[in-house]
């Protein structure tokens, strides 16, 4: 090939560049009233949203945690009964919570709690319907929620299904304090399915990657339980 043909000739890509933009402008002159409108709605949608967040969900999310503050005070006590219908005062119970405020975090929140007292209560069917409802997103919370499904799951006598939850829970968590608690509750999973190398493996994992914990130390006792069943 020449030197000449090689050469760039930077007068020809300055045409094609104009070219280009008097094409691109020549649509949009066309197109203008379309483009337009078509802006315009865009930012009607993003404006709806934001007046939807901060006028009407931020105010009622606000409302749904003074709704519910007492009713965390019932939850941490285990009064479960007035945490989930109120004690007929000053204090509405998590159900109505969900009712009266859906779509906020906070009543997010209740369907954990109600979830969990439930499940203290013995309804088993209604702690699981609440639970998995719960959208979560709480690097601290949502793991919890997904434990408590593994122990409704054992409540049920599913044990494979509990172990599933107990194992996500514990990698969601990702945490030397928490990880070992989720791990350990799946391995008496597997020790009560009689799954007795699944509990060995569980357990060695918990003694290797968690040792200074209260479940790393137990570990060994957990090992030797699930040899002695195996034999």
């Amino acid at each position: 090939m020449s030197k000449k043909q090689k050469e760039v000739n930077p007068e020809k890509n300055l045409d094609n560049i104009n070219e280009a933009l008097t094409s691109t402008e020549q649509f949009i002159e066309k197109n203008q009233n379309a483009i337009m409108i078509g802006l315009g709605v865009v930012i009607v949608v993003v404006l709806a949203v934001l007046a939807y967040h901060n006028l009407y969900l931020k105010p009622k999310n606000e409302k749904a945690q003074a709704a519910i503050y007492k009713g965390e005070r019932y939850f941490q006590n285990q009064q479960d009964s007035l945490a989930l219908f109120g004690n007929g005062n000053d204090y509405i119970g998590f159900e109505e919570v969900m009712n009266q405020f859906g779509g906020t975090k906070t009543a997010d929140l209740a369907k954990a709690y109600a979830g969990i007292s439930y499940s203290r209560l013995g309804d088993n069917e209604k702690a699981l319907n609440y639970l998995t409802k719960f959208k979560g997103g709480d690097k601290l919370i949502t793991p919890a929620v997904t434990g408590a499904i593994g122990d409704v799951y054992m409540n049920l006598g599913n044990s494979d299904k509990a172990v599933n939850q107990f194992l996500k829970a514990a990698k969601a968590a990702d945490d030397n304090m928490l990880s070992p608690i989720y791990y350990k509750k799946a391995g008496l999973a597997y020790l009560h399915a009689q799954n007795y190398d699944k509990a060995i493996e569980t357990f060695e994992k918990i003694k290797n990657t968690y040792l200074n914990s209260p479940e790393g130390q137990e570990a060994d006792k957990y090992i030797e339980q699930a040899k002695l069943s195996k034999k």
